[in-house]
Order: structure tokens, then sequence, then C-alpha cells
């Protein structure tokens, strides 16, 4: 270790400035501009050779069999001729099955084919659900009424009737209210809608299953949606 005079130790410290970076980077190689590539359709795929058949199985609960049946074609037309998509019943496993296909153009028609059929068996209407095919914003999203509080016997029963309403009156209130479409199978509710809509209704439910009368419910509801509209 060198040793340090007396004279050297008592110098007061030298503050050194900041250092440019600029100048520094000057000399080195200034590097190209990273490239911007469109994203690849179907068709491009398949002139690649990488086009691949993807599948969507979608599980048949055994109480929505018979309407399934009743209303194939109505969910079979546009998801053959619209998407370009194959699909079929699969009988022993219980499943509609669909895949895609070399006419297949759209990369996002396979999940939006499977978000309908799973719409529809979950109770919606299909002139609803066909909504998911022809909207990129719409979501469905599922809860059931012990995650928001937990009921049983008859007070479960009378919370089913808050949700409802007389002859539904409450449930068609909030879903011309939010835009939206609302499932009540048993304890299990369904929303369908915008994401913002979907929250709106969500709160007006769980005032209800909460304990809310419905005209408070109403109240609150009527100021959200016009400040929804105003913004």
């Amino acid at each position: 270790m060198p040793k340090v005079d007396r004279n050297t130790r008592k110098q007061p410290l030298k503050e050194v400035g900041p250092v440019d970076m600029e100048a520094e980077d000057a000399g080195a190689a200034v590097l190209p501009e990273k490239p911007k590539f469109a994203p690849l359709s179907r068709i491009d795929e398949k002139a690649g050779g990488d086009l691949k058949v993807e599948w969507r199985r979608v599980p048949v609960p055994q109480h929505r069999m018979k309407p399934l049946k009743a209303s194939w074609m109505e969910l079979y037309t546009p998801i053959t001729q619209n998407l370009k998509l194959d699909m079929r019943m699969n009988l022993q496993t219980k499943k509609v099955e669909i895949k895609t296909t070399p006419n297949t153009i759209s990369p996002d028609a396979l999940q939006k084919a499977a978000d309908f059929v799973h719409a529809y068996l979950l109770g919606f209407e299909i002139r609803d659900a066909i909504a998911l095919l022809r909207l990129d914003d719409l979501y469905v999203e599922c809860f059931e009424i012990k995650d928001v509080k937990t009921l049983r016997g008859e007070h479960l029963s009378r919370c089913i009737g808050r949700l409802a309403g007389k002859d539904g009156k409450t449930k068609f209130t909030i879903e011309n209210a939010t835009r939206t479409r609302i499932v009540l199978a048993d304890t299990r509710i369904h929303i369908l809608g915008s994401f913002q809509n979907i929250r709106v209704a969500r709160d007006a439910l769980c005032s209800l299953i909460l304990g809310s009368p419905a005209s408070k419910v109403y109240t609150k509801l009527r100021s959200t949606c016009a400040r929804l509209n105003d913004s």
C-alpha cells in the first residue's frame, strides 16, 4: 500500500463534474432503428407453411343438450359461413368441437366462436350472444350469490326474487340502464356486456344481494348511468 504524505492528506477533495454521455456516445456507431412488421394474417401464415389446425372444445351441460339440438343450425351457420370454421357435436364426450380451416382468415375467429357457443350454453339468447362475433370489447362475467353473501333456505329464495323482481322488472331495468344482458341461473349470475357496463350492473346486483331496496338501487343506477353518458 503506498504511503501518503502529511501535506497530501490535508488537501481538500476535488469535485468531479458530470460525465458528458453524449460526447462519449458520439464516437460510437449509431444503431439502426428497429424494423416494424405488420401482423401476419391467416393467409400469410398459410403461404409461409406454418399454418396449424387449432381446436376449441366447449363442454355442454346435460340440461342444455336439448336446447342445443333445437338451435344447432342457428349456431352452426354464422360460425361456418362467416368465420370459415368447422364445428361438430361430439356425443361421446358431450362437447362442441370447433377447428380452423385453410379458409379461416381472422386469427381470433376460433376464440370468438368458442365464446359465442359458451355464452349460449350459459343461457343467453342467440341474438344476444352473436354480438360476441361482431364486437371485440364484449365479455361474459360469472359469479355466484354466495361470493357476495352467504345465504341459505328462504333467505336465498328471497334474494333471487329481489334480483329478478316482479315479472322480471328489476332484471330488465338493470339490463336496459347498463346496456348488458343478465342470466339468473339458480344461484349463478352471468352478465354479458362491455367491461365498464358489466361493472355497473354487477354493483347494482351486489347491492340487491346485500339487501338494499330496489328503489335505492334504481336511484344510484340512474346517477351512475347519467355520469357515464356524459363522459
